[in-house]
């Protein structure tokens, strides 16, 4: 079941390359359409900040506008113990999480955490879509891993206390 005239499995190889490289191709080219300048009616203003605009108007405005590499960037959550303002900045990343224990240092006051974060935030905005990244914690019980924070128990629990 090879390729017509080929040599067996190196012919699917380079069959599959081909269709990789192609696929890729086309990624770009949409991506390049898609960072292309708009014409718009309102004087050449970026319709998606305009809080007056429709949410779809504001939406389909933002994406036409976004390149393919910020459509995959805001798409994407990374660690925090990997998140710097310049990555956020670099890769246009959409979401930080802290999860499982993930602090920005021993027994972290909230003023470092929200440094932390207001740093993180500062790469974001300064992207040149300003898009604002939205950063997670794993906080179902409580802020545990803010220090002196207050841990409340889980629904489970309450309902064993009845």
């Amino acid at each position: 079941m090879g390729v017509p005239g080929g040599g067996g499995g190196g012919s699917r190889v380079a069959v599959a390359i081909a269709a990789a490289a192609a696929c890729l191709l086309l990624l770009q080219l949409c991506g390049c359409a898609a960072a292309l300048p708009m014409k718009s009616g309102g004087g050449g203003g970026a319709r998606y900040k305009d809080p007056s605009q429709p949410l779809n108007t504001r939406i389909d405005d933002l994406l036409r506008r976004m390149t393919l590499a910020e459509k995959i960037g805001q798409m994407s959550q990374i660690e925090r113990e990997n998140a710097t303002a310049d990555v956020i900045n670099k890769y246009f990343i959409g979401s930080v999480l802290s999860g499982g224990g993930s602090v920005p240092a021993k027994n972290a006051p909230p003023e470092e955490w929200a440094k932390m974060v207001n740093g993180m935030q500062s790469g974001a905005l300064s992207t040149r879509l300003g898009i604002p990244m939205l950063y997670g914690i794993d906080a179902v019980h409580g802020h545990g891993n803010v220090y002196r924070a207050t841990i409340f128990p889980h629904n489970v629990g309450l309902g064993c206390t009845r």
